[in-house]
Order: C-alpha cells, then structure tokens, then sequence
C-alpha cells in the first residue's frame, strides 16, 4: 500500500483551561454580562431586524460572496453558486464527525445547504453543493428544523456550506428565537467569504468553522472553478472572523461555546500550501488558534482527471503537516 493514508479517527488536544460559558459569558477573568448565546442581545436591541433588511437587499445585486454575480436572485437569477433567493437544504440531522468540542454527547445539528459558490473539483459533497440536491423551504421551515435539532439536544446548530444562503440563515435564527431557540450558532464554512458580509454577522454567530482550502492562487484557480481570489479573501475573512470570536471556548462540559475552530484539508503533492497556511494562523491569528489538520483527502468529483490530486496523501506529507504546526509554534491541534 506504499504510503497511502487511511481516514483515521481524531484525537484532540483540548486546552488546558476551559472557560465556563453559561447563561452569562466569562472571558479570560472578566466577566461580560451580554447574554449568550450572542445573537439574543442583537434581538433585544432591534439590531438582527436591521441586520436582516441589508442582507437581503444583497440579493437584488448578489455580492455575498467573492464570485460578486450581481444578479437578482429575488427574481430567481442564478449565479454560480446556483441559489435563488428561497433557501434549499439537503438534510437536517446531528452529526457526529465534527470536531469533538461540536459533538461531545449529543453531537452537533448539522444543516446541509445545497449548491456552493465554490465548486471544487474534489468536493466530496458533490452530490448536494454541485449537482444541487435537495429541498426548497421556507425561512419559518428552517427556524423549525433548527428547534428540532436543539429539541435532540444537539449542542449547536452547525450551517454546512451556508454563505449564499445568509439572509435567509439570520432570518431563521430571528423566528426561531421565540420558539426557544437557545443553542450556539455555527457557521461551517469552505474559506470563501467576503469580509463585508461577515461584518454582518458580528454578534450573530458563536463559532466560526472555516477551512482554508489554499493558499496559492493559481492552485485556487484550477481546483476550484476559477476562484484566483480564495486566499486574499480567505485571509481576509479569518482575521474578521477571529476579530469577532477569538480563540476557542469551552463550557464547564467541554462543549465548543464561542470562538474560531480552522480546518486545512491536506492535499497531495502540497497542493493546498499547508506550511503557508500554517505559518499564516502563527503570524496573524494566535498560536493557540484550534486547528484541525485532516488528512482525510481522497480524490472525488472530477479528481481523477487532475494527476496533481489523483492519490490519497501519504504519510509522509501528513507527518510534514504536522512538523510544521510545531515550527510555527502552534500548540492546540485537533489530531
């Protein structure tokens, strides 16, 4: 089998401290009486209604992503991303692959949105954010599904793949909140944002999930659709995204409360520019940012027809993942 990997399960190196986070938040030692999860003092201010009147306002010229279509969606233009403006999702359900801090007991209400402004050749979801699989439903729907999750006991609502469906996210969220929704939201996100729209969702999201695909952009540009400008945005966003959350904090039960969880995909032949990437989070986030390096690579979609990533990783590459990680000095890794 030479070098090839097989998936392997994950082991993490949970901080030394946890900070207890519960009805009200404490970070480091003081306190801060907002209430939490965040997004209920936005609704007490009027803040999320304001939030939600500019977001949808995007739709009628879509720039919520890098791709900046500038079509109508409102009038059911389609732009690469192949969503109209009436939300579409393919599953609602509690996963239990995510990091553990996510899933711990009762796992993590994983909500799948169909279609992807991305569309990376290896997408292993290619089924639902390529070919589009899925369902349309309303805004009210996906408030229900989210209570439905919290009514399982998952521990947070995770929004796989959900930029081009944000102003219909946040109008969940403001109809689910006097259903009781009371549970983090996170935003399970493939790196490409636009820092504008993350503005937006300041106080609205807990736990930021991003993976960092690339960080070369003539790599960005064959593998995904055309996308030369992932890494400038995706370092953008990053550093919005740790401006609003910062590092990783967990409940008095180990349970991911707030803060930024950055997942790097491994791939073949240093594809992905994992030591720059490594190198980018020491010098310009925090040494202690959670990381989860995955060597779970396999080629899918159209992979086959790319010889740069047409194997699974090797060992080798994965232990130089991780030798880096230690170069740069950061010390809170999901393995």
């Amino acid at each position: 089998m030479g070098e090839s990997l097989f998936l392997m399960s994950s082991v993490l190196f949970l901080p030394s401290s946890s900070l207890r986070l519960r009805g009200k938040t404490f970070l480091g030692n003081k306190e801060n009486s907002k209430e939490y999860p965040s997004y209920l003092e936005l609704e007490k201010k009027g803040t999320l209604s304001e939030r939600l009147e500019k977001l949808y306002s995007i739709y009628e010229s879509c720039h919520l992503c890098p791709r900046d279509c500038r079509i109508n969606r409102r009038e059911g233009q389609t732009g690469k991303c192949q969503g109209t403006s009436r939300v579409k999702i393919s599953s609602a359900v509690p996963s239990f692959d995510e990091e553990s801090p996510l899933v711990v007991k009762s796992g993590s209400g994983a909500i799948f949105f169909s279609n992807c402004g991305l569309r990376s050749v290896y997408s292993q979801n290619y089924k639902i954010s390529i070919k589009g699989e899925g369902v349309e439903i309303s805004d009210q729907r996906l408030a229900e599904e989210m209570i439905k999750l919290q009514k399982k006991r998952c521990h947070n609502i995770n929004l796989v793949t959900p930029t081009h469906y944000v102003p219909n996210i946040v109008s969940a969220i403001q109809k689910a909140i006097p259903l009781g929704l009371r549970i983090p939201i996170v935003y399970n996100t493939r790196g490409y944002e636009k820092q504008e729209t993350l503005q937006l969702l300041d106080g609205i999201i807990d736990i930021y999930l991003p993976e960092c695909k690339y960080i070369d952009s003539e790599q960005a540009g064959i593998y995904s659709a055309e996308a030369y400008n992932y890494p400038h945005h995706a370092k953008l966003a990053l550093k919005e995204m740790y401006r609003q959350v910062g590092d990783l904090k967990l409940d008095s039960g180990g349970i991911a409360a707030r803060g930024l969880i950055v997942r790097h995909l491994i791939l073949p032949n240093r594809v992905a520019g994992t030591k720059e990437f490594l190198r980018f989070v020491a010098e310009n986030l925090s040494k202690t940012t959670y990381i989860n390096i995955m060597n779970q690579y396999q080629p899918e979609y159209k992979a086959l027809e790319y010889p740069e990533i047409a194997r699974r990783i090797k060992r080798s590459e994965y232990a130089e993942a991780l030798k880096w990680a230690k170069k740069y000095g950061l010390t809170r890794l999901a393995r």
